[in-house]
């Protein structure tokens, strides 16, 4: 049986999409961001990311903090953790 490998574009889909959720930990206020579950590498970077105020550097950084979420075994409790405090 072979086993197909999602196309580039679709990797490429599902890479901006976990980019996008960290953008959106960037955004969140501190208080919040400690409710998220997230490892120490991604909470180091999302605080760094808030620290940095020139605009290359910022999207270098939200570049990694994409790659750090991809390294991730499951994204979905982070996922489910900021639909609940977008509710609120």
């Amino acid at each position: 049986m072979t086993e197909t490998k999602p196309s580039k574009s679709a990797r490429k889909r599902a890479y901006l999409a976990l980019q996008q959720l960290g953008e959106e930990l960037v955004t969140l206020r501190d208080a919040d961001l400690h409710t998220v579950p997230l490892d120490d590498d991604l909470l180091g970077a999302v605080l760094e990311a808030r620290r940095i105020t020139k605009r290359g550097a910022l999207r270098r950084q939200k570049q990694y903090i994409g790659r750090l979420m991809g390294r991730l075994d499951d994204p979905e409790p982070i996922r489910q953790a900021i639909e609940r405090l977008r509710r609120r």
